[in-house]
This record gives C-alpha cells, structure tokens and sequence, in this order.
C-alpha cells in the first residue's frame, strides 16, 4: 500500500514505513511477564499454559435427576446438592440420591436417571438409567498437566475463562511495555480549550489502541516543550515502547530529534510521505522503540496505525488487527495527492467505503464516525482502495 515519493524531505513512503515498524518490532526483545487475568485479555501468551486441575475436577453431576447404583427401581437415601460434600458414604446397589446438576455424585454412582426420565414413589424411584450417562467424569475433558493454551496465543474471552477454571490467577504473556510522553506547553488535561490551551485527545486516545495492538500503557506523562527535560524523560525511559507525542516536527519548539542525535539513538523512520501525519519518527536506543508522533490529534492518530500498531505487533508475533482483506470500491469524489499517500476516513456501507469527512489532521471528529482508512496512493484514479482499519 502506498506510494513513493514526497514533497517532505526525506521521507519514507507510506507502505515502507510501516514495513520499516514491522522490522523494528520483529527485532525487539520482550520479556514474559506474568498478568493478572484482568489484565491478560488480548496479550499474546508467551509460554504455553497447562492445567493445574482436572476438568471436571471431581464426578459431579450432568443434569437434575437421580444418582443411581446398581439395578433399579433404586431406594432414596439421600440428596446432594452443588457446592456440599456427596451425600453419606456412597451408594450400595440399588440405592440413589436425588443430585442437582454440578453436584459431587456420592461413591460407587454408575449413573444419573434425569427427572424427565424417572418416576417416583413411596421413597424409591425407577427408570431407564444408561451405565456411564449424565456424570461428568473427573479429568474426562482435560487430564492435569495437559497444555491446553499454546504460546502465540492471542488471549480472549473463553480463554481467560478456561485459565480460570483451571486454577490459573495469572497468564504469561508478551505484552509490550508502553510508555507514552504527551508534549506541549499549551496541552491541559482537564477542562475547556481556549486562551491559548488546547485540551488532550491524544493521551485518553493511546492507551486503548495500544491495547489493541497487543501492548500495554504502563506510565503516560506530559511535560512542556523543555528541551532539557525531554532528554531526561528518554534517558530514563524504562519501557518497550517510548511514544511521544508532539515534539516530531521542524518547529521551535520541536526538540525531539535533536534530543535522540544528541542520545546517539538510531533513526529508523525520519517522515512519511502520508497526509496527515506526516511528521512522525522511528528510533531505537538502548533496548526502547522510540515513536514521535504529531501533535494535532488526528495526525497522531494516523501516524499510530502507521508506526505504533505495526510495530506493537511484530513484537508479539500477533497479526495486525488493522488489515483490512482485499481493495473495497470508495464512493464519491476522493482526489489523490501527486506524491503523499492519504488517509481518508470511511465508513463501509454494503461492501462499499464512504468517506465521512472532518479528518483535517487536528480533528478526530471523522475517525470517530469511521470504520477505517481508505489507503489512497499517489496517482490513484478510483475505484477500489486498501483499507486500514480502526479499532
């Protein structure tokens, strides 16, 4: 995806760009570390996982009924209730306990007789009960010790369930450290814009796509424009991923790539040929990814799909959730640029993206209505476009 070329200096293009993150993050070493179940879901596991316990972890009952040893018609002599020892000593033939489902079923049970089946009377009870039938044996679906999650494993919801359910209160995971360090004088955290002031988008923004690249946002920072107090912000950077938001640009108050030359950091991506966002920076220093990002909203936004969200991911081995499966047709009038790549907020609407306007680079307002990012080339001429897609 993407074009080549650009009126920005030396940039990369688009599509080499985000291949650059993918390299940088495939080179990146990630510890394992062990997260709560809370914390876990949508990690990448970093070690297989196997059972603590069997499942069932005791013969309990299938179904509401009667468990039964034995020939019948069965004597009652008891009832047994989940979350309560089984029923006496355990069962002779041709006696039964009547057992709710997920009880313990007592000693010497061959099986459960379902109410629906069953016919009682004057204390003992009859019918067709099936040898084996509607107990759940101990171990039947997973032995102790037996792997049932592998490493590579994107963590979900069912397996966050299972961990559980096997005696797990904790997962290994590879689950990046991030870092995120929002810049600019003029950036307040609360309150109303105006006087000069500009309320943050971008730090109540980074944290969720970060977790949705398979990282996680261990400290977020603001600071002013001091150019000194940048540096020691990166030289103490104790993370995966340091982000830093604003600061990437050529401006008088943009310190960020002198800060890294002067830190000896290794520039990967100085600039892509993309609008908007097309000052943003890749660096590595001493074991950190360094992401510059803008500092207008939407471009940073942007420049995340591009560097942050690739790169996240080849860090993990996870696939990208932004990939979008084959060129989708773009209605109405979208105009390519001669030598950037845009970014062009759409929403999908019976196989077909429609672009929603209000994407200027300091507006959010069009990625918020949008489902993704029609990837629109150099000398693009219509019809189908690559998408991006949005969390």
């Amino acid at each position: 995806m993407g074009g080549c070329g650009s009126d920005h200096g030396g940039s990369l293009d688009w599509s080499s760009a985000r291949d650059r993150a993918r390299a940088a993050g495939g080179r990146a070493a990630v510890a394992v570390r062990a997260v709560p179940l809370a914390r876990a879901a949508g990690a990448v596991l970093g070690a297989d996982v196997r059972a603590l316990t069997g499942v069932p972890a005791f013969d309990a009952a299938a179904m509401d009924g009667f468990a039964v040893a034995g020939a019948g018609p069965w004597e009652l002599v008891g009832t047994s209730l989940a979350g309560a020892p089984a029923a006496g000593a355990g069962l002779a033939p041709g006696q039964a306990v009547e057992i709710a489902t997920g009880a313990r079923v007592p000693k010497g049970t061959e099986a459960v007789l379902p109410y629906e089946r069953a016919e009682r009377r004057q204390g003992r009870v009859a019918g067709p009960a099936e040898a084996g039938r509607h107990v759940r044996w101990t171990g039947e679906e997973t032995a102790p010790g037996e792997t049932v999650l592998t490493r590579g494993t994107v963590v979900g919801p069912a397996a966050l369930g299972l961990a559980a359910s096997l005696g797990h209160e904790t997962l290994p995971v590879l689950a990046p450290r991030v870092a995120v360090l929002v810049t600019g004088a003029e950036v307040t955290t609360s309150g109303l814009s105006g006087e000069g002031f500009v309320r943050d988008a971008i730090g109540p923004m980074l944290p969720a796509l970060v977790e949705w690249a398979g990282g996680r946002v261990d400290r977020l920072d603001h600071q002013g424009d001091d150019r000194a107090a940048l540096a020691e912000a990166i030289a103490a950077a104790d993370a995966d991923l340091l982000v830093v938001c604003g600061s990437s640009s050529k401006g008088p108050a943009d310190h960020l790539r002198a800060v890294l030359a002067d830190l000896g950091a290794e520039v990967l991506v100085d600039g892509v040929a993309c609008r908007p966002g097309h000052p943003q920076l890749l660096a590595r220093r001493a074991g950190t990814v360094i992401a510059g990002l803008p500092g207008n909203p939407g471009a940073a936004l942007v420049a995340a799909l591009t560097l942050v969200v690739p790169l996240l991911c080849a860090m993990t081995g996870r696939p990208d959730p932004s990939w979008w499966p084959g060129p989708v047709p773009v209605a109405g009038e979208v105009a390519a640029h001669p030598r950037d790549t845009r970014l062009v907020a759409v929403r999908v609407q019976d196989g077909t993206a429609v672009p929603v306007g209000h994407d200027r680079p300091a507006s959010l307002r069009g990625a918020a209505l949008a489902d993704a990012y029609a990837v629109v080339p150099p000398g693009w001429r219509g019809g189908g476009a690559e998408l991006l897609r949005l969390p």
